[in-house]
């Protein structure tokens, strides 16, 4: 059976990385960037839902995911900045564990990803007001088609402002790998971070490691 380093690494994102590459090249995995994100609301209602991981930038330590900035998440987000998140990727006999701050990313590079998306997901990005309350799902057929006319002429699609990136700024991860007799390796890595100049972002310290017993 596959294990962890025997040294773990200084770093555990490069492994990460590695991992979330794997899976998109093994060809069992729909959507092998999937990864539930947990937030706590205002009242400490603690909520679960997936987004897709976009990007993994191993220094100074962050993943990337984009949604709508009024959207249910977004609001705990605003509330409470500190979230969880797990990949499991079962056929491979892997899962990463993920603690850390979020932000906004940049506007542009939420500007150059929106850019990247295909015309119909920049259209529907306009067209939802999401988790929002809706009467009938025509409401909001028409809300698309409207915002299809709308931008009907072919010109590139701005990214409406309520919508873009977020950076998770890593403070904990662990990785796990399923071992014979249930005994599984684990790895955790731990940092902390520091803020840093009113542009944002994080001052990250060294990542700490141990291994734990399954």
């Amino acid at each position: 059976m596959e294990q962890l380093p025997e040294m773990l690494p200084d770093n555990p994102l490069p492994i990460v990385r590695q991992w979330l590459d794997c899976a998109r090249n093994n060809g069992g995995y729909p959507n092998p960037d999937a990864m539930a994100l947990a937030t706590v609301s205002s009242d400490g209602q603690p909520t679960n839902r997936v987004v897709l991981c976009k990007q993994i930038v191993d220094d100074p330590g962050y993943l990337v995911f984009y949604t709508n900035y009024e959207s249910a998440k977004a609001n705990a987000i605003a509330s409470r900045n500190s979230v969880a998140a797990v990949f499991h990727w079962d056929l491979l006999n892997r899962q990463v564990r993920l603690e850390g701050v979020v932000e906004k990313s940049p506007a542009e590079e939420s500007d150059a990803y929106f850019a990247s998306r295909d015309r119909e997901g920049q259209v529907g990005a306009w067209a939802s007001a999401q988790s929002e309350p809706i009467e009938e799902r025509a409401q909001l057929l028409r809300a698309l088609k409207a915002m299809n006319r709308r931008f009907a002429d072919g010109q590139p699609i701005p990214r409406p402002a309520h919508w873009g990136g977020y950076r998770i700024w890593l403070t904990a991860v662990e990785l796990w790998v399923r071992g014979d007799a249930r005994l599984h390796d684990r790895g955790r890595w731990q940092r902390t971070l520091s803020d840093v100049a009113a542009e944002g972002g994080f001052q990250p310290q060294a990542w700490s490691s141990c291994r734990l017993q399954p």
